[in-house]
């Protein structure tokens, strides 16, 4: 714990959630090894300052560290860049070029992104990680090196296997140990420490006090989604701390300057906390809302009918005779308002006259055919996502968009449904 709590201060992770921690334990328990190590997560939650760890506390930390971007270096020429090249090997190769896993040796090399690395590449790659041998660019000397292999991927890798975007017997001799870091949203007792500190630190910087939120402020950060996680919450933070005219904001003023905000994350349990759960849940919430409304709507278009066209409740006694329960006297009075019955007057007639009920259309009732409602939520989802493929004419990533889930997860659904487009 001592240890986990001094890289927390010296890398400046502020957090206590489980995951977190957890993924802390497992970046210092195999730093001082050589193993390949494959970090997983999103967008935005700190698989390079992970890198810096593993390679700060291993044998290596005396040696050169690099981070790499494989899904910014174009396919022509990330060989040349990982590898080197020799003169001619390709046009404007006017001389021989060291590549970094020649540059680097002794060193540790962070490859991220690496599920955007090109087959070819990735076949040279399991080569190094094999035997340490490598080849530059239109040579034919084999060479060798001695570099340690972080890598990190925000993609889902097996899926990429299945797909044949990756080799598999690559995605092994990576992920030798796998350090999945949680996002943001799966962090929800840290964000407003994170808030804290990153409002705190930008205010030192600029030389003005901190901005400080509320209750319910803290309560909107901590159910918003956070697509760009940490990277998001920073910016956030220093924006709020710019654009802010008071030092104390309420949640009124957080959504005035980030309406954004008001797309929290609803309550649900997620498959594997992961995001396809969440994103087919809220599908069905949307569903639910989405019926809501149209109550609502039918509601207002009766009450509307009997407005405009000057209608009349008929028969107020026999109304008043099916006894509408105790807990509903509004609706009485409302039924009253409307049907320009004065209250007391009719209190006043029904003592007088003995009121006869007309059970004729209760038998009716009795007769008649009760349709159970379709509750199934699969079929639910499955009108849900015929409606906006309906409405964007058979457009899947404007309808996905509408759903509020990935391409991906729509494609997936369309043939797990059998839904003709």
């Amino acid at each position: 714990m001592a240890a986990i709590d001094s890289t927390k201060r010296r890398y400046g992770i502020v957090g206590r959630s489980p995951a977190l921690e957890n993924a802390l334990n497992t970046a210092l328990r195999v730093a001082p090894t050589d193993l390949s190590i494959l970090i997983t997560g999103e967008s935005g939650v700190g698989k390079e300052v992970f890198s810096r760890i593993i390679h700060d506390n291993s044998p290596r930390k005396h040696e050169k560290f690099i981070a790499i971007n494989c899904g910014a270096i174009p396919e022509g020429t990330i060989n040349s860049e990982l590898f080197g090249h020799v003169k001619g090997a390709f046009t404007n190769a006017t001389g021989d070029r060291k590549g970094y896993f020649e540059s680097y040796d002794g060193g540790t090399i962070f490859l991220d992104e690496v599920g955007e690395m090109p087959l070819d590449t990735q076949t040279y790659l399991l080569r190094v990680l094999e035997s340490g041998e490598f080849i530059r660019v239109g040579s034919s000397t084999v060479q060798r090196t001695d570099v340690r292999i972080v890598a990190a991927t925000n993609r889902k890798l097996n899926e990429r296997i299945e797909s044949g975007k990756f080799r598999e017997d690559l995605y092994y001799r990576l992920a030798t140990v796998n350090i999945e870091l949680p996002s943001l949203r799966e962090r929800a007792e840290d964000i407003y420490l994170l808030f804290r500190y990153f409002a705190n630190n930008f205010a030192e910087q600029q030389g003005f006090d901190p901005v400080r939120i509320d209750d319910e402020a803290r309560w909107l950060l901590e159910n918003y989604q956070w697509p760009g996680n940490i990277r998001e919450l920073k910016n956030v933070a220093e924006q709020l701390s710019i654009l802010a005219e008071k030092r104390e904001l309420t949640a009124a003023d957080l959504l005035t300057m980030m309406p954004k905000l008001r797309d929290r994350n609803l309550p649900a349990i997620t498959k594997n906390g992961r995001g396809d759960g969440m994103q087919e849940r809220e599908i069905l919430y949307k569903v639910l809302f989405d019926m809501k409304a149209d109550l609502n709507d039918l509601k207002g278009l009766i009450f509307e009918l009997i407005r405009s066209n000057d209608l009349r409740v008929p028969d107020m006694g026999k109304i008043r005779a099916l006894q509408l329960p105790g807990a509903y006297p509004a609706a009485a009075e409302e039924i009253d308002r409307r049907a320009g019955v004065d209250t007391a007057d009719f209190r006043s007639a029904a003592t007088e006259d003995p009121i006869i009920v007309d059970t004729s259309m209760q038998r009716a009732y009795d007769r008649s055919e009760i349709v159970e409602e379709d509750l199934s939520l699969a079929n639910a989802e499955r009108e849900l996502i015929r409606k906006a493929l309906k409405k964007h004419n058979g457009r899947r990533k404007e309808a996905a968009a509408e759903l509020g889930i990935s391409e991906r997860t729509l494609y997936r659904k369309i043939k797990e449904y059998e839904i003709v487009e």
